[in-house]
C-alpha cells in the first residue's frame, strides 16, 4: 500500500468514525417540539441534538429559524405540514408545489430531508380522506423539484378496530378505505407507515391487566404468546397490531416507523417518574437498535422519541413532561 493511499484511507476512517460519532444510532431520532415559552434558540436546540448524538430529527411543521439552523448539522429530518393544511394540498397542485418550493427547496442541499408526513393523527378524522391526495401532490411536487423525499403520514392507535391480540390487529371499517390508498402509496415509494405508539399511557389507564414489567420491557418471560410468537413487551404489541393490519388490506410489505413514543417523568404518579421513563426509554433504546419486532425481527425500524423538551405550553402536566432536557438544556435524568 502507497503512503499516499495508505494516508487517504486513515482519513476516510477518521472522517466516519466523527461522522458516527455526531449521528449516533441511525435509525434513533427525538421530536423536537415548540410548545413552551422559554425554550432555547433552535441554533442552541440543533448542537444540542449533535452534542448528544442524536441523529434524526421530527418537527412538527416548518418553523423557518429551525431549518436555518438545520443547514449543514448532517441531522435527518421527518418534517410535515400543519393538519389543517391538508384539504388544500389535495385539491390543488399549486398549493403543493408551493408547499414544497416554500419549505423544502430552499434547504435542499443543505438539510437532509428524510420524510414528510402528511398529517399527525388524523385517521380517523374528518381530514382523514384528504391524506392520499395530499401526499400523492407533494410526490409530484418533490418530483418536479428533483427530489426524493419519503412521503407518509402519522396515525396512532384510533385507526386500528382491534389491537389485541397483535395477529387480530386491524384498521377500524371507517379507516380502511383511506389506508388502503395510504399504504399503497407507501409501497410505491418503500416507505414506512409512521405511528405514535405509547405503552405510558395503556398501563396508566389500565394497570390492573397491564404490569409495569411488561409496559417498561421488564419481563422475563412471555406476556402474550399469540401465533407462535412470544411478546415480551407491550411496544412490539402494538408494533405488530399495525403490521397485522397492514396484512389485512393485502400491504403487508408496508414497514412502520415510529413517529413519537416516550414515558412522562410527573404528573400522573405513581405511574410517571423520572426512574420509569429512564428505564422505558433505555431499555426501548436497547431493543429497537438490535432487534424488530417479533413479526418483522430483521427489520429495524426508525424510531422518534418524545420529545427533546418538557414545554410548558402544553395543556397538562403529563405532556408538559415527556422530555429528555429541561429548557435550561439540563438532562431530567441521564440518558444521551
Amino acid at each position: 500500500m502507497s503512503p499516499r493511499f495508505s494516508g487517504l484511507l486513515v482519513s476516510a476512517m477518521v472522517f466516519l468514525t466523527q461522522f458516527l460519532s455526531v449521528t449516533g444510532d441511525s435509525n434513533i431520532g427525538v421530536c423536537y417540539g415548540l410548545n413552551g415559552d422559554n425554550l432555547p434558540s433552535p441554533t442552541d436546540v440543533i448542537n444540542l441534538y449533535k452534542s448528544s448524538q442524536i441523529g434524526n430529527l421530527r418537527l412538527y411543521q416548518p418553523y423557518p429559524e429551525v431549518l436555518e439552523a438545520l443547514r449543514g448539522s448532517g441531522l435527518a429530518v421527518a418534517i410535515g405540514p400543519l393538519n389543517n393544511d391538508i384539504p388544500n394540498l389535495a385539491a390543488d397542485q399549486n398549493a403543493a408545489n408551493a408547499w414544497v418550493n416554500t419549505n423544502i427547496v430552499p434547504y435542499k442541499d443543505d438539510v437532509d430531508f428524510k420524510w414528510i408526513t402528511i398529517g399527525n393523527e388524523v385517521i380517523p378524522g374528518p381530514l382523514a380522506s384528504s391524506v392520499p391526495g395530499a401526499m400523492n401532490n407533494i410526490l409530484n411536487a418533490l418530483a418536479t423539484a428533483g427530489l426524493q423525499v419519503m412521503v407518509t403520514t402519522v396515525v396512532s392507535g384510533s385507526a386500528l378496530g382491534a389491537s389485541y391480540p397483535p395477529s387480530a390487529g386491524a384498521f377500524s371499517s371507517d379507516t380502511v378505505p383511506t389506508m388502503t390508498g395510504v399504504a399503497a402509496i407507501l409501497a410505491q415509494q418503500g416507505a414506512p407507515l409512521m405511528a405514535n405508539l405509547y405503552p405510558y399511557f395503556a398501563y396508566a389507564s389500565d394497570p390492573t391487566h397491564i404490569s409495569a414489567d411488561y409496559a417498561l420491557f421488564a419481563s422475563s418471560t412471555p406476556v402474550v404468546i399469540d401465533a407462535g410468537l412470544d411478546y415480551y413487551n407491550l411496544f412490539d404489541a402494538m408494533v405488530d397490531a399495525f403490521n397485522s393490519a397492514l396484512e389485512k388490506i393485502n400491504f403487508g410489505n408496508v414497514n412502520i416507523a415510529v413517529a413519537e413514543t416516550g414515558w412522562p417523568t410527573v404528573g400522573n404518579e405513581p405511574y410517571t417518574s423520572v426512574q420509569n421513563a429512564q428505564t422505558y426509554n433505555k431499555n426501548l433504546m436497547n431493543h429497537v437498535t438490535q432487534s424488530g419486532s417479533p413479526k418483522k425481527p430483521e427489520y429495524i425500524m426508525t424510531v422518534f422519541y418524545f420529545e427533546m423538551f418538557n414545554e410548558d405550553l402544553k395543556p397538562s402536566a403529563v405532556e408538559q413532561n415527556f422530555g429528555f432536557f429541561y429548557p435550561t438544556m439540563q438532562p431530567v435524568y441521564p440518558f444521551w
